[in-house]
């Protein structure tokens, strides 16, 4: 009768009501056995078991979350770990999934191993992605020119010196062909010189790609590691043409399609002029090499820079437009309409417009991303599935990760992603009202824009919190206005500029692309004073310093528990998800070193006072926002500098002196740069006197080993942090 009685209870119901039955009556058991204390405990444990049992169906949802945090540990360790003991722990792992499958054990306890496995499978899966790339052989540092000859790849966004080139290097030098990285960055005077595709040569210092600016800031190194760019340096003249055999055919269809790119490139400078133009040519296919510092200034200040990036934005307009105009073409039609399936055609469509773009863009890292996630979306649409899901998003991430783990230290993967998993949840917990019918279209027009006001300012809002920690550990930046410049630019940027420049581009090989670029200029002229207005209201850009580097992770994980989670208890994640706002940050560092002692800084009050404004700005600016500090641009309240001597002011905090040449000082200039300095820093290769030994002296000896430094005092001492001993020993840390 029991076992009747069973089979009746039992009857249509699931696996998991079965299951949390089971549960229930365990926790009924239990509870007749047990005092006050344990019972509480015991029923709390019993709550978060039912809960997770609930959110069975969402574990999907959860293991690129633990894929991704495999990974990051993995990049973020301080020593290179062999590959056996993640392999075993993974093997260990997959087969107590399979014993507990055939056991029949409880839901959560499958849940828990499945994102076990999830994190040593990102572990596993970055191991080996690291082990396929050899580490550069190029120095850190270099004092004599090198031939360089190969073909230029691409031009690349500029820095603060002038313009880049990535070069695939044929010769480098004396090195031997087996030495050579596979990538070079060479920054050069004028980039009109370059063409992608061109075989040049040219004499250049390179050295290594750089450290991080400051103790455990953004590490370029990783990047361009796994990017394949073994060095980087500066051309010391002209480009000239050289004959190389050609190159192997994977680089010839690269070079083919860069060259078409800068075509076009140059194609919407001569239509739309230099201003207009170099924002097209950043947004259709990616150069960045003619954007001039004050329009990416204005655009950052006013919140819009994400504009300037191909990214998901892009992406989705491109893709969307060629979506529904598709379908408004064919349901014009009503003879096609009635006889071809509009939708799925339609979603083809934005299939090939999407890969397109992606080719036109010269496949960035976040391209890419983005189009895998817009081709699961049209996907979804071609199997009569929802476009846009968490489920479509988990996957997309997944492969983007297994393609490319260390995509996950990346700010670009970190916001997008997030971006878009707090839009997602949003949309599902956005209330649906029915629609009411025989409304006059006065109404309905007024009801139709108040709609879209809300939920575009929501929408802005909410990708806006999600993107906020990362713009502030990474970047250091906020935006004032960014809500309102990204509502106000949107229907400029997604009815106007995106399609038109999209029309101009497709159109003008065969010359009719020029009526739908001058539109576009038109649309880019009022994006620009938009921006502009933005930039200079008070308090446009708020620079905050950055958390300690293990608020970000923590933060990452609450926004997404947030909206991963279904049901009230995903607020518990709200305090994490705060971590980076919140966290205490510490008190900044009396000084700062460049990596290979090049420039220094001395901290006065809020500001930070350089010992050379020009050498090294790009790691001096960066280090200053990342511990809130605002630059001193006047020469004439900083550093005294005088024959290769840079000292601090008196009314310094910190007597710091600072020797610029990569020679050796001599007996009188030793004598000069140590007396009465607190901390000398001398970047040439040499050995302190004993006529130093009353102050802290670091020298490129010395550098080689620590990178950037950062100083507090201590007491009667110093108290100072590595770059290099937090990065540890890796293949990109050399």
């Amino acid at each position: 009768m029991g076992e009747g009685a069973k089979r009746v209870t039992t009857a249509g119901r699931s696996d998991i009501d079965i299951q949390i039955l089971a549960e229930a009556t365990q926790d009924r058991a239990a509870n007749r056995l047990v005092g006050s204390p344990a019972k509480a405990l015991a029923q709390g444990f019993a709550a978060l078991g039912r809960a997770m049992v609930a959110q069975s169906d969402r574990l999907i949802l959860w293991l690129p979350v633990a894929f991704g945090l495999g990974a990051g540990v993995y990049l973020a360790l301080r020593f290179e770990p062999p590959i056996w003991p993640i392999a075993f722990g993974f093997g260990l792992v997959a087969g107590l999934i399979l014993w507990w499958q055939r056991r029949g054990g409880s839901v959560g306890g499958l849940m828990a191993l499945v994102l076990v496995g999830g994190l040593l499978a990102g572990g596993l899966v970055a191991k080996l992605r690291t082990d396929r790339f050899s580490p550069s052989s190029l120095p850190r540092t270099a004092s004599q020119s090198v031939w360089v000859a190969g073909y230029v790849v691409d031009v690349l966004s500029p820095g603060n010196s002038g313009g880049r080139i990535l070069v695939a290097p044929v010769q480098i030098g004396d090195m031997a062909i087996k030495d050579l990285p596979r990538r070079v960055r060479i920054t050069i005077d004028d980039i009109d010189e370059a063409v992608p595709g061109s075989a040049i040569g040219v004499s250049a210092i390179l050295n290594a790609p750089p450290p991080p600016a400051s103790p455990g800031a953004y590490d370029f190194a990783r990047d361009a590691y796994f990017r394949g760019i073994g060095g980087s340096g500066f051309a010391l003249g002209p480009l000239l043409g050289v004959r190389m055999d050609p190159p192997p055919w994977q680089l010839a269809v690269i070079l083919k399609v860069n060259a078409m790119r800068w075509s076009l490139s140059k194609r919407l400078l001569t239509i739309m002029g230099p201003q207009t133009g170099a924002i097209a040519a950043a947004m259709v296919t990616g150069q960045e090499a003619w954007l001039e510092p004050d329009q990416v200034n204005a655009m950052r200040s006013a919140g819009l820079a994400h504009i300037l990036s191909i990214s998901g934005l892009h992406m989705a307009i491109v893709g969307g437009f060629s979506f529904f105009g598709l379908r408004l073409l064919i349901a014009a039609v009503p003879w096609l309409a009635l006889r071809v399936p509009g939708k799925k055609l339609a979603a083809v469509g934005g299939l090939i417009a999407v890969g397109l773009y992606l080719v036109l863009s010269g496949a960035p890292a976040p391209a890419i991303r983005s189009a895998i996630t817009a081709a699961l979306a049209f996907g979804a649409i071609l199997v009569d599935r929802r476009a846009v899901t968490l489920h479509g998003l988990a996957i997309a991430a997944l492969i983007v990760l297994i393609l490319q783990p260390e995509a996950v230290m990346e700010p670009g993967f970190q916001m997008s992603f997030a971006a878009t998993a707090a839009l997602i949840a949003l949309s599902e917990a956005w209330p649906r009202p029915a629609r009411e019918i025989n409304t006059p279209w006065p109404l309905r027009l007024v009801q139709g824009a108040w709609s879209w006001l809300v939920i575009s300012s929501t929408a802005s809002l909410t990708a806006g919190l999600a993107t906020g920690p990362f713009a502030i550990q990474h970047f250091n930046r906020v935006a004032t206005y960014g809500l309102a410049a990204n509502l106000l630019s949107e229907p400029l940027t997604g009815f106007v500029i995106m399609p038109f420049l999209t029309l101009g581009a497709i159109l003008t090989p065969f010359g009719l692309g020029d009526v739908f670029l001058i539109v576009a200029h038109w649309g880019l002229k009022a994006l620009g004073a938009l921006a502009g207005w933005f930039a200079v209201q008070p308090f446009a850009m708020v620079t905050i310093a950055s958390a300690p580097s293990i608020a970000l992770p923590i933060a990452f994980v609450g926004l997404l528990f947030i909206c991963l989670w279904r049901g009230p208890w995903r607020w518990l994640g709200l305090p994490a998800a705060l971590a980076v706002s919140l966290w205490p940050r510490a008190p900044a560092p009396d000084v700062w070193i460049a990596a290979d002692g090049a420039n220094a800084a001395v901290r006065q009050a809020d500001q930070a006072l350089l010992a050379q404004l020009d050498a090294k700005r790009f790691a001096a600016d960066l280090w200053a926002r990342r511990r809130g500090l605002t630059v001193e641009e006047d020469a004439a309240k900083g550093f005294v500098c005088e024959k290769a001597i840079c000292q601090s002011p008196a009314t310094s905090p910190v007597r710091l002196s600072v020797w610029e040449k990569r020679t050796v000082p001599t007996g009188d200039q030793w004598q000069a740069l140590c007396h009465d300095a607190q901390i000398v820093v001398v970047r040439a290769q040499a050995e302190a006197p004993d006529l130093c030994q009353e102050a802290l002296v670091l020298t490129g000896n010395d550098l080689k080993i620590t990178g950037s430094v950062e100083i507090w005092r201590h007491g009667d001492g110093w108290r100072w942090v590595q770059a290099q001993a937090l990065r540890g020993d890796r293949p990109w840390s050399d």
